[in-house]
């Protein structure tokens, strides 16, 4: 069973101390050549294309400018430890031991608009990239384009040795488009998290953001490697219903709190 996630636009980029074998992330060509355009870009181009501040445009188009390979760790980060954000704080990968990271090397992946798809031990260089962009290469007209079915494949060689091979999207929509369902090894699970107001269950995305993280945590930390055991999933009074849930949407549901009561 492999968990994905969305990556984050907010950054930690303070260096790490932590000792393990970190990687490199598999489409690594498939990046260079995306960089052989977004390098071509403008401050001002990529404002345009990333509907962002002048300020963001000069530190992105910096970014792009300084990417280098290879990626070691005095360059770069692992993507776990580097993005930060409402679903990661809701994964708290700093906190994780050094063998449930490993574990989730071959278990939890991230979608990224740059990297394809990352592991949670893969070096990466900072950027800006969000998967819905549309940023025209030789493939195409956006980044789906340009990926076509490589993630899905990446999604499938992960999964090869796994006695489960469901896939658990933990991602947004935006990112998860990225991802060919009909063409993937194993079945389809979507958490789907919502807060219970007015007797009628609610779709809060802050909330849901973080909840996505804490489940990805929660599969890291107890080793879930069954489709099955994701029924089981009680963090932060968040339960499993069945009633609301289909065969590849499962919803998971808690009392609305407010926003002072709030993760």
């Amino acid at each position: 069973m492999l968990a994905v996630l969305s990556p984050a636009k907010s950054l930690d980029l303070e260096p790490t101390d932590r000792a393990l074998d970190f990687t490199q992330p598999a489409l690594l060509d498939e990046t260079l050549a995306l960089m052989r355009t977004t390098r071509k870009l403008k401050p001002a181009d990529l404002a345009r294309l990333m509907s962002i501040s002048d300020k963001l445009a000069e530190l992105n188009y910096d970014r792009f400018q300084a990417f280098e390979t290879p990626f070691t760790a005095a360059n770069a980060k692992p993507a776990a430890l580097m993005f930060a954000g409402d679903t990661y704080a809701g994964l708290k990968a700093p906190e994780l031991d050094d063998d449930a990271l490993r574990w989730a090397q071959d278990h939890l992946g991230i979608l990224s608009g740059l990297y394809g798809l990352i592991r949670p031990l893969d070096l990466i260089q900072p950027y800006r990239l969000e998967m819905g962009t549309r940023l025209a290469t030789r493939r195409g007209a956006n980044l789906y384009s340009f990926w076509g079915d490589r993630i899905t494949k990446r999604i499938n060689a992960m999964t090869e040795a796994h006695a489960d091979r469901t896939l658990v999207n933990l991602a947004s929509n935006e990112y998860f488009k990225a991802v060919r369902p009909e063409h993937l090894a194993g079945g389809v699970v979507t958490a789907v998290f919502k807060e219970i107001k007015d007797g009628q269950p609610r779709m809060i995305g802050l909330t849901a953001k973080r909840a996505r993280g804490m489940m990805a945590r929660w599969i890291v930390a107890g080793r879930v490697d069954r489709r099955e055991g994701l029924k089981d999933f009680a963090v932060d009074d968040y339960a499993f219903q069945p009633a609301l849930s289909s065969d590849t949407d499962w919803v998971y549901t808690r009392a609305w709190r407010t926003a002072a009561g709030f993760v």
